[in-house]
C-alpha cells in the first residue's frame, strides 16, 4: 500500500558526547521515509529544499524506494538548517541554530499522482500545513497520522485542535501529551486527547518505550536497551516511519496490528541512535529488522 509522508528534509549538525557530525541529512520526512522504506517500496514525499541540497543526498532518498517527484527544490533558497547539542545524560539538548530558509514559505503541494495514496503521515510541521494537506487528498487515506509537539500548542493551539479532529492517530511524547490535556497521568491524559478527535495515540517515553491508547485499549511496548546510544537525532521520527511502514504493508489498521506496528516502529527507533544522522538506517537490511525485533520478543517474553 502506498504511504505519502509530508515532513521535512534538511540539513542537521550534531554534537554529542560521542562526537561531531559535520553538516549531514536530517529532517523528519527523510528520517521518516528511509525507516518506512524496511516494508514498503511505494512512498511519496513532499517537501521543500534549496539549490544547495546536491544530488547524493537526493539518490539517497530514491535509492531507498522514496518517490521525490513532490521534492519542491528552490533554486535561490537554501536547505533548512539544525544544529544542536547534546548533554551527557542524551535526554537534553541544546538548539544551537534553526534556520528556517527555504521551509518559511513552504507550503505544500500534492502532486496528483500523490493525492489518492492509501496512508499519510504529517510529520511535525505547523497545523495548518498539515491540515492543507488534508484536503489537498482526493480520496480519504485509510489512516492518517500526525506529528507534533509543544511548540504548536503554545502559538497555534486553536488550528492544532482543529486538525486533530481530521486524524486517525497521533503521535507525541509523555510530556506534550501532558501539555495538551493538562493532567499529569497519562492514562487520563489520553482519555482526554481521545475526546479531541483522534481514534488513537501513542505517547513516546524515549528509553521507556511508548504507550498505545484506543478507546478502553491500552498497550505498552519496551524500548532495547541499547549499550551506545551515539545520536538520538531523528528517534521519535524513525518511530513514526516504522509504524507507518509496518501499517503500509500489512494494511491492517486494527488495535492487534498497530501492536505490532508498535514493537517495529520501537525497533527501528533503536536503530537510528546507533550512529549519526541517518548513515545507520540507509545500511540495514530487513533481515537485520527481523534479528531486532526477535531481540524484543526475547525482552518481553515469559511463561506464567
Amino acid at each position: 500500500m502506498s504511504l505519502l509522508i509530508v515532513g521535512t528534509v534538511a540539513f542537521d549538525e550534531i554534537e554529542t558526547p560521542y562526537g561531531k557530525s559535520g553538516k549531514i541529512l536530517g529532517g523528519a520526512g527523510t528520517y521518516i521515509g528511509l525507516a518506512a522504506s524496511q516494508y514498503t517500496k511505494d512512498i511519496n514525499l513532499v517537501s521543500v529544499v534549496g539549490g544547495d541540497f546536491p544530488q547524493s543526498y537526493k539518490d539517497i532518498l530514491t535509492n531507498n524506494s522514496i518517490d521525490i517527484e513532490g521534492l519542491k527544490v528552490i533554486p535561490e533558497g537554501k536547505t533548512f538548517f539544525w544544529a544542536g547539542k547534546y548533554h551527557k545524560n542524551m535526554n537534553q539538548r541544546d538548539t544551537l541554530i534553526t534556520d528556517l530558509n527555504v521551509l518559511a514559505d513552504f507550503d505544500p503541494v500534492l502532486p496528483e499522482s500523490y493525492q489518492k495514496s492509501d496512508y499519510l503521515m504529517l510529520g511535525n510541521l505547523t497545523p495548518a500545513i498539515q491540515k492543507r494537506v488534508i484536503e489537498q487528498m482526493a480520496v480519504r487515506p485509510k489512516l492518517i497520522c500526525m506529528d507534533t509537539m509543544n511548540f504548536w500548542m503554545d502559538i497555534a493551539l486553536n488550528d492544532l485542535l482543529e486538525v486533530l479532529t481530521m486524524i486517525d492517530l497521533l503521535t507525541i511524547n509523555d510530556e506534550e501529551a501532558r501539555q495538551l490535556s493538562g493532567e499529569q497521568n497519562l492514562v487520563d491524559a489520553a482519555e482526554k486527547i481521545l475526546d479531541m478527535g483522534p481514534k488513537t495515540l501513542i505517547v513516546k517515553k524515549g528509553e521507556h518505550g511508548a504507550l498505545l491508547f484506543s478507546e478502553n485499549k491500552i498497550f505498552h511496548a519496551a524500548a532495547l536497551p541499547l549499550r551506545a546510544v551515539l545520536d538520538p537525532t531523528g528517534a521519535g521520527d524513525t518511530f513514526a516511519g516504522g509504524l507507518m511502514g509496518y501499517i503500509a504493508k500489512t494494511d491492517d489498521t486494527s488495535f492487534n496490528n498497530m501492536k505490532k506496528a508498535l514493537i517495529h516502529a520501537s525497533a527501528m527507533a533503536s536503530f537510528a541512535v546507533e550512529k549519526f544522522g541517518t548513515d545507520r538506517l540507509t545500511e540495514i537490511s530487513m533481515n537485520d529488522v527481523d534479528n531486532r525485533i526477535g531481540e524484543f520478543y526475547n525482552l518481553v517474553s515469559f511463561d506464567i
